[in-house]
């Protein structure tokens, strides 16, 4: 069934996307590639978020103005607050000083987790070097979906989904807590750089409904402007209830693929899983609404 938008929201039948990722984090498509390959499959805008870098953009966008399709300049922070957190940034100056410093630190934490994550694998029968998972990561910051990916090309695994299912995700025997940002912090920091702060996938917290709802509320609080109501992950059912809860907060909605190229091989840009995700145009047009004001 797919995962369509509220016949309120449906009004002009354009497809977007406003969550995809390049190499420049852990896709496995260039900034330039991805634009040509949403303009491809017809999409009328598209959002590159890659994680915790604004590296990607300026390519990105040259390319969608080449392409003629509208480009939204974005990004994906990794944060925590009672659980994890990814809070994504829509419209943001990537010039931004408190941008750049804080990924600078970013980065520098995540070059000493990666050292972590080899210790963790290696000891668990999991063999690779970092010279395998650089091979993979190319000039990216290297994240869990880059060691998934060498563990499905030496054979530990038969697909990344089932790397991250049995040894990657949060609480699996070989996941490495990073030092990340504090979510109220994240909402800052990207209202300072000019943009608006959305919460990502709520299901992927691990959170109850009530824990959800009451996070959202928590996080309204502290100036977040809206949650991501379509999502590839989604089912018809609980892509209503982030939208229904989204609405008695007055938060905005966002949706998106999370398309990762081959790094994620099931989901299509803007279509999902199994062609499960349709956001329509009218849903970019409230963002940018209230940008404006």
């Amino acid at each position: 069934m797919m995962n369509a938008p509220d016949t309120a929201r449906a009004s002009t039948g354009r497809r977007i996307d406003l969550h995809t990722h390049s190499m420049i984090s852990d896709g496995s498509m260039t900034p330039e590639e991805l634009i040509d390959h949403a303009s491809d499959a017809g999409l009328a805008a598209i959002a590159l978020t890659d994680h915790d870098t604004v590296g990607g953009l300026d390519r990105a966008e040259a390319r969608a103005q080449r392409r003629g399709i509208e480009f939204v300049p974005g990004v994906e922070i990794s944060t925590e607050y009672k659980t994890q957190i990814h809070v994504l940034g829509y419209y943001i100056d990537r010039s931004s000083p408190y941008l750049n410093d804080a990924f600078s630190t970013m980065q520098e934490e995540r070059k000493r987790t990666h050292e972590r994550y080899l210790e963790v694998l290696n000891a668990a029968g999991l063999k690779m070097t970092d010279e395998e998972v650089r091979a993979v990561s190319g000039d990216a910051g290297i994240g869990r979906a880059h060691y998934a990916r060498v563990m499905m090309d030496k054979g530990y695994v038969q697909s990344v989904k089932e790397a991250f299912d049995r040894y990657l995700h949060v609480g699996a025997p070989c996941y490495v807590k990073r030092d990340v940002m504090h979510a109220f912090d994240a909402i800052g920091l990207i209202h300072k750089a000019g943009g608006l702060a959305f919460f990502a996938h709520p299901h992927q917290t691990g959170l109850n409904d009530r824990e959800i709802f009451e996070l959202m509320t928590e996080l309204k609080e502290h100036k977040l402007d809206g949650v991501e109501g379509y999502y590839s992950e989604y089912t018809p059912e609980m892509g209503e209830k982030f939208r229904k809860m989204a609405s008695e907060l007055g938060l905005l909605l966002s949706g998106g693929s999370d398309f990762h190229a081959k790094m994620k091989p099931h989901i299509e840009i803007g279509r999902g899983i199994n062609n499960n995700l349709f956001v329509d145009y009218s849903v970019l047009e409230k963002i940018k609404k209230r940008l404006t004001k």
